[in-house]
């Protein structure tokens, strides 16, 4: 009977490490899909204005 008493408290004990971890990932989710499109819109613009980093350096 203790044994099964330890199953069922590690058992409950690791439900809230699951839970943090679903957070997380539904986070770095969120995030990668936020800032994706702000990528791609920002070196479509770079590619149109002709925005170069080297320009930048020899002026």
């Amino acid at each position: 009977m203790k044994r099964l008493a330890v199953i069922l408290v590690l058992c409950l004990s690791q439900t809230g490490c699951l839970a943090v971890m679903a957070v997380e990932a539904v986070t770095d989710v969120t995030i990668a899909v936020v800032t994706a499109p702000i990528k791609v819109v920002g070196g479509i613009v770079d590619a149109v204005t002709g925005d170069d980093e080297d320009s930048e350096q020899e002026d």
